[in-house]
Parts: structure tokens; C-alpha cells; sequence
């Protein structure tokens, strides 16, 4: 993640990474399975669906889930880690989730046939973290209640938000490809990636930082002031893009990553055709924006204290993707003011009929079944399956693009076979509603 609200990402290490024969034999037996899978003809055809979907063409809803409570998902001990060293135990994690995943909770996923080596890119942040008091239900569990301290209550808080600066760590990019290669010679080739999708949302930060009852009587009683806090926020996030472009530091999203808080980003429109492959740049790109406490806020409010500073930082993208998890149905008339728009989050919250008739065929429904269905004393498959079905019927009559995005999954009840059977009951669905 480029950035945390709760602390300061440190600096990439650059140091040599030095593995024992155990985690060298443990991470080549993962990434041996995984080779297997990516080779499998699957992920191509799936990526055509993906791409169909994006370019508001496609065959059948689309199904993906993320953001799972990884906590409760070990079964068998197939995520259960055997390396040592630090690094390794990384690399573990990620390769033993992707597998994971496949085996029982695959959807419409896509498995890339090499490795990514992500570039040792660090930012400064934004200056200021939260400071909060947390509450727990589950210790093993980080999804946690939060109360949060108050630092901005006037405008001379603001000048605690600060311009981030970007720095590459080259040593340690080095350092890190070359433990990969060393690894994983012959098994997956390795390839180094730069900044792929960056997730903007002025909001989801200046909350923490102004307390959210504060925030949301301040868009009455201090507008102003309002104002000022999205507008730096915007020109921090710009600040750093424009960075990320100095330095040649972008890497292309049009493929399995994900994008705002929806599925895939493969489309036939990006990068377009004032592309470089030596240089990306964000009109190659996807760019997204929300604003999810904005959930019981007016249309003409959301506009003025989110959307239209987001143009600003649209704009300078290819496509664009809007929302989370605050209900959309009622705003399409500002969400049309983006030029760019191609995916709308849209979630169990919204009226289906109004979706249908304001969005329609134009964009596609990022649609976000409820998790709290996994959450209940007992497993209702039949309710999952009704959610999804009403949705595809009425996309389905009015010629329109659905993807399924099961994510914020804080609990399976320490029952992973229901989520197992979320995602079977949902490619049911999208099979059931294939063109």
C-alpha cells in the first residue's frame, strides 16, 4: 500500500536478502504449484471476459472477491507459514493466499504467468497520522472500532497536511529482484513493476484526522474551511503524482489489478494510443476517487465538497472508476460531470430500479453483494443467491454490465467453507445470466 493513515510506511531496506535451503525449498514448491496454474488456458479466456465487461460489451456478470478475513480462512494449514527469514515469509504469504484462493474461492480470478517485483518506492505521506483508541472483538482480527483524537478543528491544522515526496530506493529494487530471480530461476520469470493503481480518497483520510461528526456539521456550519482541507489533500495527491511521472515510476493497470473498489482493469481503450511502453503515464491509466462517508449526504453537498475537487485529479486519467461503499443511486447527475467514468460502485443499499434507469448499459455496475451474509449465527446460501439474481435480472433487461465484487468480508464466523460457497453460488449466477 503507498499509504496507511495509522503509521508511517518505513523505508525500503536496502540490504542483500540471504535465504536458507528450507524457505528457498518452501517458496519454490509455492511457486512451482502456481506455475502450473497460470499456465492453464483459463486466465486467458477470463481475461477476454474481463475485458468485454470493460468495455461495456460483455458476455456475463463477473465475479471477484477480496479483502477476505485471511485470519479465519486456514484450513489443513494451507496458509500456515514455514520460512523464517522476514522477506520470505512475505513472499509465503502472498503465494499461499493466491493458492488458497484458486483451490476454493476462485471466481473470475486471474493468475499472472510471472512474479512481480514490485520497485522499492517509498512516500513521506501526508504528515499526519491518525491517533485513535481502538476497541476489539477478535484479537486475531484487524478490523477493529476506532474513535478518533481530533488535529484539525481550524485552518491553521491544514498546514499539518504536507506535500509527500517520492523517493526509488534502486539498491534495494536490486536486492529485491535479484532474491527473486535466485528463487525462482526457472520456475516463473521475475518482472519488476512500478506504481500500478493509486487509490485517491481525500476523505477517507481527512476523517481521521477531523472526527466524523465533526466533519459532517462542518459542511454546514464551515464550508470554507472545508474546502480548503479537500482542496490541499487534491494537491498533495498531485503533488506525488506528478512525482511518479518525473521519475518514470507508473506501470500499467489494463490487466488482472485491481482497480477503485471493483475487479479487474483489463480494456481494450487503455493504454490507448499515445502510449510509450518505455514511459506510462496516467492518461494509460485508470484513475478512481469516492468519498463513502458521503453515504447520507445530498447530492449537491457531495458535489461540492468531493466530486468536483476529484475532477482535478480524474482528469489526468485514461478511465475512470467512482465509489465504495456509500450508495450512488441517488447522485448520477453529478457522477455524469465526470468525462472519464466507466465503473460505478454500486452496493445492497441502492434502489435497483433508479441504478437501472440512471446508469443503465453506459457503465458498469460494480456491484458489492452484502458480506454481513457471512457473518450471521447460521449460513443462508439461499439469501446470497436471491441478492445476486435480482441484480442480474434487472441488469439483464436493461442490456447493462455487472461485476461482483464480494469484499469487506471482516468475518466468516470462523466458517470458510461459506465463503467457498458464496463464490460457487455466484458463477451459478453469472452462468445462469450468460448472453
Amino acid at each position: 500500500m503507498l499509504h496507511d493513515p495509522s503509521h508511517h510506511t518505513p523505508m525500503p531496506l536496502a540490504e542483500e536478502i540471504k535465504l536458507g535451503p528450507k524457505d528457498k525449498d518452501v517458496l519454490r514448491r509455492l511457486a512451482g504449484e502456481l506455475a502450473a496454474i497460470a499456465a492453464l488456458p483459463a486466465h486467458r479466456e477470463k481475461a477476454v471476459q474481463w475485458r468485454k465487461l470493460n468495455d461495456l460489451e460483455s458476455a456475463r456478470p463477473m465475479v471477484w472477491i477480496n479483502e477476505v478475513c485471511w485470519h479465519e480462512m486456514n484450513v489443513g494449514d494451507e496458509l500456515t507459514l514455514q520460512c523464517e527469514h522476514p522477506w520470505a515469509r512475505e513472499q509465503e504469504v502472498e503465494l499461499r493466499r493466491t493458492l488458497y484462493q484458486w483451490r476454493h474461492l476462485p471466481g473470475d480470478m486471474i493468475i499472472s504467468d510471472f512474479l512481480a517485483c514490485p520497485l522499492a518506492i517509498h512516500s513521506s505521506d501526508f504528515g499526519i497520522m491518525e491517533q485513535v483508541d481502538i476497541v476489539k472483538t477478535d484479537e486475531a482480527n484487524d478490523v477493529v472500532s476506532r474513535h478518533y483524537h481530533i488535529q484539525i478543528s481550524d485552518f491553521a491544522d491544514l498546514e499539518k497536511i504536507k506535500m509527500p515526496v517520492i523517493t526509488h530506493d534502486e539498491q534495494a529494487t536490486t536486492f529485491r529482484f535479484a532474491a527473486m530471480n535466485e528463487v525462482y530461476a526457472g520456475i516463473l520469470p521475475v518482472k519488476k513493476t512500478g506504481q500500478t493503481h493509486i487509490w485517491f480518497t481525500p476523505w477517507d483520510w481527512l476523517i481521521r484526522w477531523w472526527g466524523i461528526e465533526e466533519a459532517m456539521l462542518d459542511l454546514y456550519e464551515r464550508p470554507d474551511l472545508v474546502n480548503a482541507a479537500v482542496e490541499r489533500m487534491t494537491d498533495a495527491w498531485m503533488t506525488e503524482l506528478d512525482q511518479f511521472v518525473a521519475m518514470n515510476l507508473l506501470a500499467l493497470d489494463c490487466d488482472n489489478t485491481r482497480i477503485g473498489s471493483g475487479g479487474y482493469g483489463y480494456v481494450s481503450d487503455l493504454p490507448g494510443r499515445d502510449y510509450d511502453a518505455a514511459r506510462v503515464l496516467p492518461h494509460n491509466m485508470w484513475g478512481c476517487s469516492n468519498a463513502q462517508i458521503f453515504s447520507e449526504i445530498s447530492p449537491e453537498m457531495h458535489w461540492e465538497f468531493a466530486v468536483r475537487h476529484d475532477l482535478r485529479w480524474l482528469k489526468r486519467w485514461g478511465l475512470a472508476y467512482y465509489g465504495c461503499c456509500e450508495p450512488l443511486d441517488k447522485k448520477m447527475e453529478i457522477l455524469r460531470r465526470i468525462p472519464n467514468l466507466r465503473k460505478i460502485s454500486v452496493n445492497y443499499r441502492c434502489n435497483l430500479d433508479r441504478v437501472a434507469r440512471d446508469m443503465g448499459p453506459r457503465y458498469v455496475w460494480s456491484y458489492k453483494p452484502s458480506p454481513a451474509v457471512l457473518a450471521e449465527d447460521g449460513w443462508r446460501p439461499e439469501l446470497a443467491r436471491a441478492e445476486m439474481v435480482a441484480v442480474a435480472e434487472k441488469a439483464r433487461a436493461t442490456g447493462s454490465h455487472v461485476e461482483f465484487i464480494m469484499k469487506d468480508v471482516s468475518t466468516v464466523r470462523y466458517h470458510p467453507e461459506r465463503l467457498w460457497d458464496w463464490a460457487r453460488i455466484a458463477m451459478e449466477v453469472s452462468e445462469q445470466f450468460a448472453k
